[in-house]
């Protein structure tokens, strides 16, 4: 059994959007510590891993640790409807995921079927990176649009000094170069060049949920999965995705 109580329910519903970008379904594992999701999408070429400690709750409740596979479709659905000013409690329940939303004079409350997953929880890729950087989110959003009106491609190039973003199709090119001023590029360390081109489409829905004014930390190597992590408030979010590799 498990009881939380977060004070702004919103908060929750841009958690589980982080989430529910990527994959359509998966467990989350309740612990006395927070509550945490690994999981990949159903093509296996990006992976999320969601934590979020029971300090980011008003009050939490674990009598011992559990699993509560959600199909996180619906649960999202459910959490577009929050409300201004609405607390949320969440506790398992017969076999279902109770939702109660609590608004000044109003109680509204959903019953989630809880779902077995299958899937085993799949390790974090063990990369040595060559290249890390970190990247103010509100840019990179814009520039990963304006990539996507050329390519279906996006890639990165991460020197000592500079950060170039390109992409290329039949309808052009497209070619942003960043050096380390803090307005775009924050920071950038490359022990060696690194190289690598991603699935822009993914990529959108890696970046989607980082929060207005946040920063996002990028790590690189040439032909290695891209590494992408940031917060939401107490929350953090990491994504891992396949490097595309032409044939």
């Amino acid at each position: 059994m498990f009881e939380a109580k977060i004070s702004n329910a919103k908060y929750w519903r841009d958690c589980v959007e982080s989430i529910v970008n990527l994959v359509d379904e998966g467990s989350f594992t309740i612990s006395s510590e927070g509550i945490s999701l690994r999981a990949m999408d159903p093509s296996s070429i990006s992976m999320v891993s969601f934590f979020i400690p029971s300090k980011a709750f008003e009050k939490y409740d674990v009598e011992k640790n559990t699993s509560v596979g959600l199909n996180l479709e619906n649960l999202s659905k459910v959490l577009s409807r929050t409300r201004d000013n609405e607390s949320l409690v969440m506790k398992d329940t017969n076999g279902k995921l109770l939702l109660e939303f609590i608004g000044e004079n109003s109680r509204r409350r959903y019953k989630l079927p809880m779902i077995d997953i299958r899937k085993n929880v799949e390790k974090e890729p063990n990369v040595e990176f060559d290249a890390t950087a970190e990247v103010a989110g509100d840019p990179l959003k814009e520039i990963i649009k304006d990539a996507s009106l050329i390519s279906s491609y996006v890639a990165f190039k991460a020197s000592k000094d500079e950060l170039v973003i390109n992409a290329h199709g039949d309808s052009g090119e497209l070619e942003e170069l960043h050096g380390v001023d803090g307005s775009i590029v924050k920071k950038l360390k490359a022990d060696k060049g690194a190289d690598v081109t991603f699935n822009l489409e993914y990529l959108e829905n890696i970046v989607k949920a980082c929060p207005m004014g946040s920063s996002m930390n990028i790590s690189m190597k040439t032909n290695e999965p891209l590494k992408v992590s940031y917060n939401i408030g107490d929350a953090s979010v990491t994504y891992y995705l396949a490097p595309y590799i032409e044939s």
